[in-house]
């Protein structure tokens, strides 16, 4: 039995990544191909002009940022940062109430041109919903991840919104990390291990 729940829990990873809901800021779909190619070039040229790239999430989405910040500076050679660092969250929290820690740093740090990647598995977390806010009004281009209600508020503010129809955290925060490896990982050449061998 366990290796058919194993099996079952892979194959709806799968599908629910594969079947993410993405659509630019004027709500019309996007086809999964051109976003994760668009997200790359995007961020790429982003660092090529001399800006950089931010991520933002909470919790497991915080894990996934620190994660995509630290490889799409190392191994993607572009300048990215994770704003949750635990002594500014907490002096911000203090100061400003938890739903400003980000905002306050984007606005402190964000300039225009910069890029900003907001994940919020439900996608109505106020802290987030506040630097998707704060980066547009400081000229950024923002990219959404979120899942759970596909009415959820933060999938209607980014230049490209991911949504992932599902309301479980491990299907939805995987998901996300695995979309964002992606686009990593194709705008840094990835092939199948097929083509590179026919290359």
């Amino acid at each position: 039995m366990t290796g058919n729940l194993v099996g079952a829990y892979m194959e709806t990873l799968q599908q629910v990544v594969e079947c993410a809901s993405i659509t630019d800021k004027a709500g019309e779909p996007v086809p999964l191909e051109k976003a994760v190619r668009s997200m790359g070039q995007d961020m790429r040229a982003t660092n090529d002009r001399g800006n950089q790239i931010f991520f933002v999430g909470n919790g497991g989405s915080a894990g996934i940022c620190s994660h995509m910040a630290t490889d799409y500076s190392k191994n993607g050679g572009m300048r990215a940062s994770a704003l949750n660092d635990g002594a500014v969250l907490t002096c911000l929290g203090n100061d400003y109430g938890y739903e400003h820690v980000f905002e306050k740093q984007i606005e402190w740090h964000a300039r225009s041109g910069d890029l900003l990647v907001a994940i919020s598995s439900s996608g109505r977390s106020a802290n987030i919903l506040n630097a998707a806010k704060a980066a547009l009004a400081c000229d950024c281009t923002v990219f959404t991840l979120s899942g759970f209600d596909a009415d959820n508020p933060l999938r209607g503010l980014g230049d490209l919104n991911i949504h992932l129809a599902n309301h479980e955290y491990g299907f939805v925060e995987v998901g996300h990390l695995a979309l964002l490896h992606i686009v990593l990982d194709i705008q840094m050449g990835w092939q199948p291990a097929a083509d590179r061998g026919a290359a």
